[in-house]
C-alpha cells in the first residue's frame, strides 16, 4: 500500500526514478493574492522542503526579469531589462514583483538542495516599457524601441524589431508591444548570452518559452544546441515551448525544433489540456475519447507536458476558463500517463487539491506517478462510462492499473492485465461516496475485476 505521507517505505523516492513531476510554483497576480508582493521568491523557498517531501523534480518559475511596470507591478511578461532580476533602481522600484536577484538565487540553492530542477520563464518574442521613441524609416513611424536599461547589457534600438533592416518572416506580434527581430545579430547574441547567464551564472537549469508560435523556432534550438557548464560540470538544460494551439500546429514547432538536434525540447499538451475540462465539466463525455489520437500525450508522449490549468487559464471565457469540477480526475489520467506531467500552483495550495497523507488527492498521485507509472500504456476496457488501463512497468517502477468511472454509480469490469498471479492493492482512490477498495488477486492469465467508484477513480499496484 501507498503510506503516508511522511514515510516512504513501499515507494521509490521521486529522485530515485521516473520521469519526474514538474510544479508550476506561480500563478497570475499570485505576489498580491496571497500578500507577498515582492517577496515571492522567498515564499515559494519557504516551501520547498515541503515540496520536495511531496515529490516534485522541478519548479518552473514566472518570469525573473524586470518589466516595464506600466500601471503598476506586473508579472514579467513585458520584459523591458533581461539582465535586471531585481538589482537595479528602475521601472518604479529595485525588486521586481517576486523579489530580489539574491532572493532568487537563494530558492534556486535552495530547490538544488531538495534534488529539483529551476526552469526560468523566456520572454524572447516582444519587450515593452522603453526609454525613448525612435523613428522607423520603413514603417514612416515613430515607436518605442529605445531601450538603455541600467544594467547596460543587451541594450536595444529601431533595428533590434520588427520591422528592421534584417527581414524576418513568419513572426507574430503580441499586443502593441514590439515585436523582436532575432536574424539581427544583436538580438540572437543578447537571448543568447542571457540564456548562459541564466544557466551558469544564477542557476537555472532550463527554460520555459513564452508564446513560442510568434518568432522563428530556430532560436530556440539555437539556445539549447549550445553547451553549458556550471562549477565545472556540464549542465544539460531542458526546454517546454508554450505553443497555444492544435496538435498539428504544434506537431510541426516541434520538428522545427527538434530536427537535427540532440537536445530535444518538449511542448504543453493543449489540445489534452481542453480534452480533460470536457471530462471534468462537460455532462455526457464519453471517455472513448481518452483513447483518441490528436494529442501529444499520444502521439508524441516523450515530448509531451501534461498539464490541467495554468495562469492564463483565469475565468476570462472563450476557451479561457480553468476547470470547475472534479479537478482531481484530470490529475488523476496526467499522472498516471505517460508525458512529463505538470502540477499547477493553484490547485495545490490555493484550492486544496493536494490533500496530503490522503488517498484521493494530487499528493498521492504524485508519488505513484515516481514509484509506479513506467511502461506502456495498455487500454484494458473502455466504453462511454469505464475506462480502465495498465502501465506495463518499467525499471524499477513495477506498473499499475488504472480505471476511470464517469458513471452515477459503482463499476465493475472483468479485464486481463499483464500481471498474472498477483496481489494488487489500492494505491489511490476517489469517487461518491467511495471508502477503501479491497485488494484484488489477479489469476494464472491477468484476469481481475476491478471495481470504480462512481464519478471517481481507483489506482492498483503491487
Amino acid at each position: 500500500m501507498v503510506p503516508d505521507s511522511d514515510t516512504t517505505s513501499g515507494l521509490i523516492k521521486a529522485k530515485e526514478g521516473g520521469m519526474g513531476v514538474l510544479l508550476q510554483a506561480f500563478y497570475w497576480d499570485c505576489p498580491r493574492e496571497d500578500k507577498v508582493e515582492c517577496a515571492w521568491w522567498e515564499f515559494v523557498e519557504s516551501r520547498i522542503k515541503e515540496l520536495g517531501k511531496a515529490g516534485f523534480t522541478a519548479l518552473w518559475l514566472p518570469p525573473a526579469s524586470k518589466g516595464a511596470n506600466i500601471g503598476g507591478m506586473s508579472m514579467g511578461y513585458d520584459v523591458y531589462d533581461y539582465f535586471d532580476l531585481g538589482k537595479y533602481d528602475q521601472k518604479g522600484s529595485v525588486k521586481t514583483w517576486f523579489g530580489s536577484e539574491n532572493e532568487l538565487r537563494s530558492l534556486i540553492k535552495a530547490a538544488h538542495g531538495q534534488k529539483m530542477k529551476v526552469y526560468a520563464d523566456l520572454i524572447l518574442n516582444h519587450n515593452n516599457g522603453a526609454d525613448a521613441e525612435e523613428f522607423n524609416p520603413i514603417t514612416g513611424r515613430n515607436w518605442w524601441t529605445k531601450f538603455t536599461p541600467k544594467s547596460n547589457r543587451f541594450t536595444r534600438d529601431w533595428t533590434c524589431f520588427n520591422p528592421s533592416p534584417y527581414q524576418e518572416l513568419g513572426t507574430v506580434t503580441f499586443g502593441d508591444m514590439p515585436d523582436l527581430c532575432h536574424i539581427n545579430p544583436r538580438v540572437s547574441t543578447g537571448i543568447l548570452n542571457h540564456a548562459k547567464w541564466l544557466i551558469e551564472e544564477v542557476g537555472f537549469d532550463g527554460f520555459r518559452y513564452d508564446f513560442v508560435k510568434g518568432f522563428g523556432a530556430w532560436i530556440v534550438r539555437a539556445i539549447h544546441d549550445r553547451h553549458y557548464e556550471r562549477r565545472g560540470k556540464t549542465v544539460d538544460i531542458f526546454g517546454i515551448g508554450e505553443c497555444w494551439a492544435g496538435d498539428e500546429f504544434i506537431d510541426s514547432w516541434l520538428d522545427g525544433v527538434n530536427k537535427w538536434s540532440d537536445h530535444r525540447v518538449g511542448a504543453f499538451d493543449f489540445p489534452l489540456r481542453y480534452r480533460l475540462k470536457e471530462l471534468c465539466d462537460t455532462y455526457g463525455f464519453s471517455l472513448k475519447r481518452l483513447a483518441d489520437g490528436g494529442v501529444l500525450m499520444k502521439d508524441r508522449p516523450f515530448e509531451a507536458v501534461t498539464f490541467v490549468d495554468n495562469h492564463d487559464f483565469r475565468g476570462c471565457g472563450s476557451g479561457m476558463d480553468e476547470i470547475v469540477n472534479d479537478k482531481i480526475l484530470a490529475y488523476a489520467y496526467i499522472l498516471t500517463h505517460e508525458g512529463y506531467p505538470c502540477v499547477y500552483w493553484k490547485d495545490w495550495f490555493n484550492y486544496g487539491l493536494a490533500q496530503t497523507g490522503k488517498p484521493g488527492g494530487i499528493e498521492r498521485l504524485v508519488k505513484i506517478h515516481e514509484s509506479h507509472a513506467g511502461g506502456a500504456t495498455n487500454i484494458l476496457y473502455m466504453n462511454d462510462l469505464l475506462y480502465l488501463m495498465e502501465r506495463t512497468g518499467a525499471g524499477s517502477q513495477p506498473g499499475l492499473v488504472f480505471g476511470l468511472n464517469n458513471a452515477g454509480g459503482t463499476l465493475r469490469q472483468w479485464v486481463q492485465t499483464g500481471f498474472c498471479e498477483k496481489t494488487l492493492h489500492p494505491l489511490a482512490w476517489y469517487g461518491t461516496g467511495v471508502t477503501e477498495p479491497q485488494a484484488i488477486t489477479t489469476g494464472p492469465g491477468g484476469w481481475c475485476e476491478l471495481e470504480v467508484p462512481s464519478r471517481g477513480y481507483v489506482v492498483y499496484g503491487e
